[in-house]
């Protein structure tokens, strides 16, 4: 029987166990990758020490991996609404008073004389100034999307470009990509974002050293959310680095919540946020030697987005 999930570890230690104390397992398990299925898969495993005859135990499996992927999209776009709300509200508190505070500042330098008391004020301007910017990203771009046909692939190229000549170390980039993608109704400029975003983030996880691997497929009948798409777009980003770690795994797409000292986490909220203006929506999986992060986007979308 083992040899029909590629011999998994974690089975092969249950089995032994119920074998060895008679005592009855139940728990879901997650099943890897093998030849005959290219995803990894959740299942609902019962294993059950049976007495008399030639069989020893009685084990019963169900795929529960719809079930559970659908549970865990409606615990992303609740996490995405709260982040969004707490975000904004946060943006317009600091905002307000910030204008205030620049003019003020302005004001006084006006009427200071020495040219060593005008540094300190300049220093509260370039601060305020850099704050109004941090909390323009955190409101993010306004508006309905801009939405034109474009093609995914060069969007993904275009990042690419971007990213490479910021890295100067062992990087490497790798493509596979469903050439039977048609064009898809996109703000070019709100992809790219969310796109530079994500491989952004693969690459300072990587800490220098490692492959990011772009891969684009077409995906029939797909839920996001409470609606079924008969096909939907899926790019995956992934990376062969540490992995995130497993106590932030449910709260990656908060706000300023990060693993990096110098991250503002606000990068994966910000493409979460782009995303939900095109009906899609950002899910991952994640685990040492790789990380994988799916955007998922209708290739028919509602007008106005």
């Amino acid at each position: 029987m083992l040899r029909l999930v590629d011999d998994e570890p974690e089975l092969r230690d249950i089995l032994s166990r119920v074998l060895e104390t008679g005592d009855h397992y139940a728990n879901e398990l997650r099943l890897g990758v093998t030849e005959v299925h290219a995803d990894e898969r959740i299942v609902d495993c019962r294993v059950s020490p049976l007495s008399g005859g030639d069989a020893a135990l009685l084990v019963e499996m169900t795929d529960v991996t719809r079930r559970s992927r659908i549970s865990r999209e409606n615990a992303l776009l609740i996490q995405h609404g709260a982040g969004r709300q707490m975000i904004r509200q946060l943006a317009h508190e600091i905002k307000n008073p910030l204008g205030g505070i620049r003019g003020a500042a302005q004001l006084l330098a006006k009427q200071l004389e020495s040219g060593e008391l005008t540094e300190y004020t300049d220093v509260i301007i370039s601060e305020t100034d850099r704050l109004a910017g941090l909390v323009d990203t955190l409101l993010g771009p306004g508006g309905p999307p801009n939405k034109q046909p474009a093609n995914i692939h060069e969007l993904l190229e275009y990042v690419v470009r971007i990213i490479e000549p910021e890295d100067q170390k062992q990087v490497t980039f790798s493509r596979d990509y469903d050439p039977g993608l048609p064009l898809i109704d996109l703000d070019r400029d709100q992809i790219i974002q969310a796109l530079l975003n994500l491989v952004r983030n693969a690459t300072a996880a990587l800490e220098g050293q490692g492959t990011i691997t772009l891969k684009t497929r077409a995906v029939t009948n797909f839920t996001i959310g409470d609606r079924r798409h008969s096909v939907i777009a899926s790019i995956e980003i992934e990376d062969d680095g540490p992995g995130i770690p497993n106590d932030l795994q449910d709260s990656v797409f908060y706000p300023l919540v990060t693993s990096r000292p110098e991250g503002t986490g606000l990068g994966l909220p910000a493409a979460q946020e782009l995303l939900s203006r095109h009906g899609g929506l950002i899910e991952f999986e994640s685990r040492p030697g790789r990380t994988v992060f799916f955007v998922r986007i209708p290739l028919q979308q509602s007008g106005g987005g």
